[in-house]
């Protein structure tokens, strides 16, 4: 386990126009606003479409992390997540998961990692600053590469 105090900056309301890309409106958000490190500690959405890790195949190696993706339309979503900063090549990069649902399939639920989605109608989030330490994802030689969050002391955001 890692674990370090955070020091919190700034919070913010945002408010999602319909028909907008979440990622990209995320993102230059982040960079308008200097924001390289923080979290989403939940938010409510409406997707027109929304691609979500998954698969309906069989998996050779079930521990194996999962690339492929499941495409749905007209869903309500509540998500969470963390966004950290790429220091080399000043990407910010989020990791968000969902729950979604179907709306005209009885809201029938997905839950999974968020990879893309188009705003239908609203999207209402919070974000919340982390001024210290900096977070930063490092690749998991051990456990497939996958992108892990660390804490990188005495960096800030400035």
């Amino acid at each position: 386990m890692r674990a370090h105090e955070l020091t919190l900056g700034r919070t913010f309301g945002l408010v999602f126009d319909h028909g907008e890309d979440f990622y990209p409106t995320l993102i230059d958000f982040c960079h308008h606003h200097g924001i390289r490190s923080g979290y989403i500690p939940s938010f409510i959405a409406g997707f027109s479409e929304v691609d979500l890790v998954g698969t309906c195949d069989r998996l050779d190696n079930p521990q194996a992390p999962l690339w492929s993706k499941v495409h749905l339309r007209n869903v309500e979503a509540f998500g969470g997540g963390t966004l950290a900063h790429n220091p080399e090549t000043g990407e910010i990069k989020p990791h968000i998961h969902v729950a979604v649902g179907l709306k005209e399939h009885s809201a029938t639920g997905h839950t999974s990692h968020l990879l893309d989605a188009r705003i239908q109608f609203l999207t209402e989030l919070l974000i919340i600053e982390v001024v210290e330490p900096g977070f930063h994802r490092i690749p998991d030689k051990d456990l497939y590469d996958v992108p892990r969050l660390h804490f990188t002391p005495n960096v800030g955001n400035s």
